[in-house]
């Protein structure tokens, strides 16, 4: 993926239903493991047909090898993170696509962080009946995912998100006309 190219990113459920669109993301960051999407305003569809706009510019990892997530939300006060236990992404014509396995933390900019949605997973494991070395990857994954928070590493080294979103501006990805591709998709 080249830098500035324009995704629709779409998160599925364990049983293969969608779960939500973001209409559009940049990317701002690519290698052989990872991508970085940037985004401000974007209009997200839940599978419900509702539809609402993020309020913060944001910065989304996405990894090839990790069963998460990770978005940092810019703002004011600075910035939070919202880190989803998901499954590795894939892309293909039509969006960057994974699953979302409910399980998420939520870490606030002074490095404290929440577990989010424990009952939920429970309850979706149950109801999906999630294989048991799923349960034992998604547990794992967790537990990665904490660590790189206590320590600052990855996605939660001290600016990178505010890197990040000032190429996002700089480049002006956002300015970008839409693709023939994004037009129909928004339509």
């Amino acid at each position: 993926m080249d830098k500035g190219t324009p995704m629709v990113v779409h998160s599925y459920k364990h049983d293969g239903n969608l779960h939500r669109i973001w209409t559009t993301a940049h990317v701002v960051d690519a290698a052989d493991d990872y991508v970085v999407l940037a985004n401000k305003r974007t209009k997200v569809i839940e599978s419900t047909g509702r539809f609402w706009f993020t309020k913060e510019p944001s910065v989304t990892w996405f990894f090839k090898d990790n069963w998460f997530n990770v978005i940092g939300i810019l703002r004011p006060q600075g910035t939070y993170y919202y880190c989803n236990i998901a499954s590795p992404y894939v892309v293909d014509e039509e969006a960057l696509k994974y699953v979302d396995y409910d399980l998420d933390i939520k870490v606030f900019p002074d490095g404290s962080y929440d577990v989010l949605d424990r009952k939920e997973y429970e309850r979706h494991k149950e109801h999906m009946d999630y294989p048991d070395d799923l349960k034992a990857i998604l547990e794992n994954e967790l537990h990665k995912l904490k660590t790189l928070i206590e320590n600052k590493e990855g996605p939660f080294t001290e600016g990178l998100a505010e890197q990040y979103y000032k190429t996002y501006k700089k480049e002006g990805y956002h300015a970008r006309p839409k693709t023939e591709k994004t037009r129909q998709q928004s339509t």
